[in-house]
């Protein structure tokens, strides 16, 4: 076989299973356009039967995610929710006593969901841990996980309600966390749009946003290749 036809054909295995990894902690990390942005994750859990689902963010406090890279702190202030199924009709999920899977340190449920360690603490007139664990045993099923600033709350936080039920923005147009120490003294420091997150199943299953970059870059790739053999 010809070195192109086999760079052609690895290529085209490796794009079909793109994610078929050995690991079952995948690592994201990015940034938001602005403070009411948000970003969404689509991923399957196969089954049979129930799995724990676990997201970790680090973007904060910063920390060392689960690919081993080394996260800055200063980014905003996360809330993350989970929700059951995909698009604008999924809807938010809930424990057996309707208590939303959704949580920033601003919601009343944030004490269930702190994140630290494994993600740092900052120093805002005191230690603050903005950033969030959340661990459940979900069946299987098509679910998205949102994430966006602390203060920029998904509607269906306050109802139980679908992601298509848009947004409350609280953020007052800014990346801000504020804190009030053991004097009473309110101070505030300005962060970064920058957001990191792990997400770890059971099912060794790596979940990718959706549309797949990775797919739209092997389809080039290979449509190259194939020009080039032609040529």
């Amino acid at each position: 076989m010809s070195r192109l036809r086999y760079l052609t054909a690895t290529l085209s295995v490796v794009c079909l299973f793109p994610f078929a990894a050995s690991a079952d902690t995948t690592s994201y990390t990015g940034t938001l356009s602005d403070s009411a942005d948000s970003f969404t994750l689509a991923f399957s859990l196969p089954g049979p039967g129930t799995e724990a689902v676990s997201v970790q963010t680090f973007g904060f406090g910063g920390g060392t995610n689960g690919a081993g890279t080394s996260i800055p702190a200063g980014g905003f202030d996360p809330l993350v929710a989970l929700f059951s199924g995909t698009g604008s009709g999924a809807t938010l999920l809930t424990d057996a006593s309707g208590n939303p899977y959704g949580t920033s340190d601003i919601l009343s449920n944030y004490g269930s969901f702190t994140g630290c360690p494994p993600a740092g603490t900052q120093d805002i007139g005191g230690t603050v841990c903005g950033d969030i664990t959340m661990t459940l045993d979900l069946a299987a099923g098509n679910y998205t996980l949102l994430l966006s600033d602390a203060a920029y709350l998904p509607n269906a936080i306050f109802d139980n309600g679908t992601l298509d039920e848009g947004f409350t923005d609280l953020t007052g147009g800014a990346f801000q966390t504020c804190n009030t120490d053991a004097t009473g003294a309110f101070s505030c420091v300005d962060d970064t749009s920058n957001w990191a997150f792990d997400l770890t199943t059971e099912s060794n299953q790596v979940p990718v946003p959706e549309p797949s970059t990775l797919n739209l870059l092997c389809a080039g790739l290979i449509a190259y290749l194939l020009l080039a053999k032609r040529g």
